[in-house]
């Protein structure tokens, strides 16, 4: 019996999905990854990225979703693949191929985007014309009774198709604000005929969905759906719980073998996947469905360790632990928990960077893992490093993400690393950041995970050490990584060396205490942390200053609007447009959006604009180490969100 088997029985146990048997209780849960060709065949690098998927050991791999119409009215994402022809066939074979490789149990998923979707068009569909509460979505149109009936037999095709490609099952999306939710939704569901109104006549779109693809499948060929157990729309006028609890009663009966459950929608205006969100959070939604509903149920949404489905399973209040985002991080997690090495694993932040690529038209990049889309490519090592040919003394100076980051790979390479880190405690600003509010702790399991990668793969890890010309010329390095992080700007402006003007890092690190009228200088995310900081801790009357028209422009969009809720909701004063001309002990003197100057008193002026460390200074250390090649990553080049500094030292890291 393997470590893990031991450790989670539950999650290791087999699962039944209809008449299938499964290897484990885990399954990869479908995401977009804009992989594919834009007119929806399937690409080399989702196939290499699903075999991924497919080799981490889930017991069911779960595709992308396929729209179903030749219109691309259903299309939501611009590497969307399809499945409305025969021609996808081949190319939806060669991922259903590629998973049974593995031992899994492989689900095509069909999805009709509804009123997110119409990606290459101008216009939405729904089931009625309300209007769009995001701007990025196109106006919404109201589909006839003829094309919801062509719409229902497009998905039942589409199963057809899923079973002619070899697949498993097929699972039917039906969650975040997509076609069949639109219909289940009274927030965007105004009919009056009979796919509207009541409860009844707003399951009868995806009743029938169901109904004809069981039809066209047979009894024991599985269909999974993926339903919202909780809309969070009462502000908009969408269901109630019991409301969806009987529409999902109404939709299951038709012919369903697996509930894939979910809460919230994109236009939802509370938070539900983000890292404010503690995990096993929304386990009693699942419990209360299955208890309700006497059906298998799956959920995903903040499940990211396994102790937290272990205990659902246990307790029956889940079927299968669905696993996206953070097999999005780390493909591996199935087989990484049952060998024991759950340190290894690449821990997810929640950061959503990977839906806002999406929502872009960019391709899926994640946070914490620079090998995403690089599955196949072994220079980047998603299957691990070859050796380098010579090794190479490698001196990393800083312990932050970068250089832990670059610090790792470079030691699995083969090559002898230090990395110096003149604090007691590595993380550098990834390690501030965790003591902020609402779930940024789990920074700290990501620089945990770096600092352990580090060790297993032999790189020293020297605390406590200022790394300066004389220790470089001793240790005569062959190359010297600067990976000095950033540091908060004071020249910009008088005053801002002086005795009431502090680092934002000091006063999240608890070095400082700011009197009670605080002003935060800059409009970045940084800024917006700090700030919220110190309302958290509450007894400040905190304000934010700064140039721009609106604060947080470099946050994720899935963070900044619950950043701003919370700022109004703890009284912190904005003054957007302003120019700051000087700090003085009485406070901040600035020029207003309309030129005037003003005064704005405060105790503590806090910091919050940072700028690269240039120390040690390259060409002091080029020259004190008589000629090594000297690299410069992360923040110590430029600003910005903490995966450059991820991305960064790992690309540096494997040119190594």
């Amino acid at each position: 019996m393997l470590p893990g088997e031991r450790k989670y029985p539950h999650i290791f146990s087999p699962g039944r999905l209809g008449k299938l048997k499964t290897k484990n209780r885990i399954k990869y849960a479908s995401t977009e990854t804009n992989f594919n060709y834009r007119d929806g065949y399937v690409a080399d690098k989702e196939v290499a990225f699903m075999e991924a998927q497919a080799r981490g050991g889930a017991g069911i791999v779960t595709t992308q979703g396929a729209y179903v119409d030749p219109r691309g009215e259903g299309k939501g994402y611009v590497g969307m693949m399809a499945i409305w022809d025969d021609r996808f066939i081949p190319g939806l074979k060669r991922i259903a191929d590629v998973i049974r490789k593995y031992d899994a149990v492989s689900v095509l998923q069909l999805m009709h985007c509804g009123r997110v979707g119409g990606v290459h068009l101008d216009y939405t569909v729904g089931p009625s014309v309300v209007e769009q509460r995001l701007p990025r979505f196109r106006p919404p149109r109201e589909m006839s009774k003829e094309d919801i009936e062509l719409c229902i037999d497009q998905h039942v095709q589409g199963a057809r198709r899923c079973v002619e490609a070899g697949f498993d099952a097929v699972e039917i999306s039906g969650i975040v604000g997509y076609l069949l939710s639109n219909f289940i939704s009274s927030y965007t569901n105004q009919r009056t005929d009979e796919f509207g109104g009541s409860v009844k006549g707003r399951a009868e779109f995806p009743r029938r969905i169901v109904a004809g693809i069981r039809k066209q499948v047979g009894p024991d060929y599985p269909i999974i759906i993926r339903l919202c157990g909780q809309e969070l729309l009462s502000d908009r006028g969408g269901n109630t719980p019991e409301e969806s609890l009987e529409i999902n009663r109404i939709i299951c009966n038709a012919g369903v073998d697996l509930l894939s459950l979910t809460v919230g929608w994109q236009e939802s205006a509370e938070s539900v996947i983000s890292r404010d969100i503690p995990q096993g959070h929304w386990l009693p939604v699942a419990e209360h469905f299955k208890r309700e509903l006497k059906i298998p149920v799956s959920m995903a949404y903040r499940l990211f360790e396994p102790k937290y489905p272990e205990a659902a399973l246990a307790e029956g209040s889940i079927d299968f632990w669905e696993s996206c985002r953070a097999m999005i991080a780390d493909p591996m997690l199935p087989a990484k928990i049952l060998e024991g090495r759950e340190e290894d694993i690449i821990p997810c932040m929640a950061c959503n960077i990977c839906l806002a690529r999406l929502f872009r038209d960019a391709e899926l990049t994640c946070f914490v893992r620079p090998t995403l889309g690089h599955e196949s490519e072994a220079d980047w090592g998603f299957y691990g490093f070859p050796r380098a040919p010579a090794q190479k003394k490698i001196m990393i100076v800083g312990a932050g993400l970068a250089g832990l980051q670059a610090g790792a790979v470079a030691a699995a390479k083969g090559h002898d690393v230090t990395i110096y880190e003149k604090k007691a405690q590595v993380g550098g600003q990834a390690a501030i950041a965790a003591k902020g509010p609402w779930g940024d702790n789990e920074f700290m399991r990501l620089v945990n995970h770096l600092k352990t990668r580090c060790e297993k793969n032999g790189a020293r890890v020297i605390t406590g050490t200022t790394v300066t010309p004389e220790l470089i010329d001793q240790q005569a390095p062959d190359k010297v990584v600067l990976a000095t992080g950033a540091l908060p700007e004071r020249s910009a402006f008088p005053g801002g060396d002086g005795a009431n003007a502090v680092s934002c890092l000091d006063v999240m690190d608890g070095k400082v205490t700011p009197g009670k009228r605080v002003i935060v200088v800059g409009g970045t995310g940084v800024a917006i942390s700090t700030a919220l900081f110190l309302v958290e801790k509450g007894g400040y009357e905190v304000s934010i200053i700064g140039p721009a028209k609106k604060f947080g422009l470099d946050v994720n969009p899935s963070y900044i609007w619950r950043y701003m809720k919370k700022l109004k909701e703890g009284g912190v004063k904005q003054y957007t447009r302003h120019k700051i001309k000087a700090i003085t002990p009485e406070g901040i003197c600035a020029q207003d959006a309309e030129g005037q100057e003003v005064i704005i008193p405060c105790d503590t002026v806090v910091l919050a604009n940072l700028t690269p460390n240039k120390e040690p200074d390259y060409n002091r250390a080029r020259a004190a180490a008589r000629g090594p090649e000297v690299y410069r990553i992360g923040d110590a080049v430029v600003t910005r969100r903490a995966n450059g500094a991820i991305h960064d030292g790992y690309r540096l890291g494997m040119t190594f």
